[in-house]
């Protein structure tokens, strides 16, 4: 019979500790600037579009709910219901290290309609960056027990759902939303 594997609580407090320092580093470091352009280029877009691939597409779709809860329009490009982008809305795009195929031709499609791309990636000097009309870069710094505690893009999906989240609490001040005028809004009431 063969025993199952032992828990190191030893092992999982220092990945919980490595990815939470890491993350919060990255997320103080945002540039209040790009915050305030990407809060004000939301507010005013008719409709925002949400894409990401893999894991960041995962993260991308926590934020277009939390959007539609705030009481925008929100879609997640690829998905069967998705209309089309249009010249005044705005795109947002994660993309860890901004090289993705699929990500770059949506923002080429996106630049083409007169839309405005809002560029969450961990590389600034990425392809994808030099596309965005706004620019949140997560400065992750490589560490040698970064493959240990937080393999492949964990620290940029981590450090993009807390970012989006505090996107959504800007959001909902400047809107004058509640948690309670949020929930009637939930798909499914809690």
């Amino acid at each position: 019979m063969r025993r199952p594997p032992v828990v190191s609580p030893v092992r999982f407090g220092r990945a919980a500790r490595y990815i939470g320092d890491r993350v919060t580093e990255a997320v103080d470091r945002i540039d209040a600037a790009a915050i305030v352009r990407t809060t004000e280029l939301l507010l005013r877009a008719p409709a925002i579009f949400i894409y990401g691939a893999g894991r960041s597409g995962i993260i991308g779709r926590a934020f277009a709910m939390r959007l539609v809860q705030i009481g925008l329009q929100a879609y997640v490009i690829g998905e069967s219901v998705t209309p089309i982008v249009r010249r005044g809305d705005a795109v947002f795009i994660l993309s860890g290290r901004g090289e993705s195929y699929s990500s770059i031709q949506v923002a080429n499609i996106v630049r083409r309609e007169g839309a405005e791309l809002v560029v969450l990636t961990g590389r600034a000097t990425s392809k994808l960056a030099h596309t965005a009309t706004v620019l949140l870069e997560l400065a992750l710094e490589e560490t040698p027990d970064r493959p240990e505690f937080a393999p492949l893009g964990t620290l940029f999906e981590s450090a993009s759902l807390r970012l989006t989240d505090a996107l959504i609490a800007e959001l909902m001040a400047r809107r004058g939303e509640t948690e309670e005028s949020m929930r009637r809004r939930h798909a499914i009431l809690v």
